[in-house]
């Protein structure tokens, strides 16, 4: 089982939703680790190669924006509340951002 590897305040962010919704990502970040899809997932190229953002709809719109394509672990790169229908640019940025940060990182071992 891949461990999840949390980028800047993603961690922080899921602990503060409220139980259920939290039960509902849990669920889909275990498939993750076992190498399996989540239930509703989407590509997001806008911020990379191989990343994708689970949709979890549950007490609204959550999103969790990751790369599993890596042998270490499965990057969860930005997790957030959405309130509109398509996805903020602020929030692509933050997982644009963090996106290059773990590549960054990952080359220099």
């Amino acid at each position: 089982m891949k461990p999840l590897l949390w980028i800047g305040s993603s961690y922080k962010t899921v602990c503060a939703w409220s139980k259920g919704v939290k039960q509902a990502a849990g669920y889909q970040l275990h498939l993750l680790q076992q190498g399996m899809d989540p239930d509703d997932w989407k590509p997001m190229q806008s911020v990379g190669a191989g990343v994708r953002e689970v949709r979890i709809h549950v007490e609204g719109e959550h999103r969790i924006v990751y790369v599993a394509k890596f042998d270490e672990g499965v990057y969860i790169l930005h997790t957030f509340a959405k309130k509109t229908q398509k996805t903020p640019k602020k929030d692509i940025e933050i997982a644009k951002t963090r996106f290059q940060e773990v590549m960054q990182a990952r080359t220099k071992r």
